[in-house]
């Protein structure tokens, strides 16, 4: 999701309900990437009993991609000027400090499980009055390059692995984890206030519509994705977007679909 462009004030009111940031990258996000690598690894060397381990692996590349979007934000904050972000432990990668746990977290996992969309996680706060407009659009616009940036490398591996093809439950598990971010892609692109998309453009619109704007941030990407819910056209045709974008970057619809289904186990 988007940062905040609220500033200081009230991010320290968030900040002191956590412990204290740390240099370096958290250990946190250290043990996502060391548990994704192993869940990867078993799924690999014992493919047979490599479906009852999609939940996890799924649920902890999409938790690293989160802290990877929202780490895009930061460091872009930082090279223009914000230095309010190291003390905040923006840099660490630290899920815990994205924000709070409820909606940088659990709620796109809620979103995640239930419909299999990407919603954008959390929001750091930043320091930008200081900064020109087009400095403010790059730093909403670094989150969705970060995201483009880990479809990438996902798409990468999908390339590199020897013998994939053999392993379909590890292939259908990274092909699904690669659409979810071509969902999150597209729907925090979408110019809707909280959402990036909107943030690239913010600084060019009339000054009513910015504050109509402000307003809307804490809920537009939660009500956007109600939408999508109760609404079941305007979520065909943003799905229908999402995996023609995900055919078109080279991945296999039905490898997606066999990965989400065995990832929502609860549902078949």
């Amino acid at each position: 999701m988007g940062w905040d462009p609220r500033g200081d004030k009230l991010a320290k009111n968030v900040i002191k309900l956590r412990p204290g940031p740390r240099d370096g990258i958290s250990t946190r996000f250290l043990d996502m990437i060391g548990g994704m690598v192993a869940l990867g690894a078993v799924m690999y060397i014992f493919p047979e009993a490599a479906r009852w381990l999609v939940f996890p692996f799924v649920l902890l590349g999409w938790l690293v991609s989160l802290c990877l979007h929202e780490f895009g934000h930061a460091y872009a904050a930082l090279r223009f000027g914000d230095t309010t972000v190291r003390g905040k432990g923006y840099l660490t990668l630290d899920p815990l400090l994205y924000t709070d746990a409820q909606f940088s977290i659990l709620m796109p996992m809620v979103f995640l499980a239930l419909g299999g969309l990407g919603l954008p996680g959390g929001a750091v706060y930043l320091d930008t009055w200081h900064m020109k407009a087009w400095q403010r659009a790059w730093i909403s616009a670094a989150g969705p390059i970060a995201t483009a940036g880990v479809l990438v490398v996902l798409l990468i591996i999908m390339a590199i692995i020897p013998g994939l093809a053999t392993r379909p439950v590890l292939w259908a598990s990274l092909s699904a984890l690669a659409m979810l971010q071509v969902s999150a892609l597209l729907y925090n692109l979408l110019p809707v206030p909280g959402l990036d998309g909107y943030g690239i453009i913010e600084q060019w619109l009339p000054i009513t519509w910015r504050e109509t704007g402000r307003r809307m941030m804490p809920i537009g990407p939660m009500l956007l994705a109600l939408v999508f819910i109760a609404l079941p056209v305007v979520g065909s045709q943003f799905y229908t977007a999402v995996y023609a974008t995900s055919k078109a970057v080279g991945i296999d619809p039905r490898l997606i679909g066999m990965g989400l289904r065995m990832f929502q186990f609860w549902r078949f």
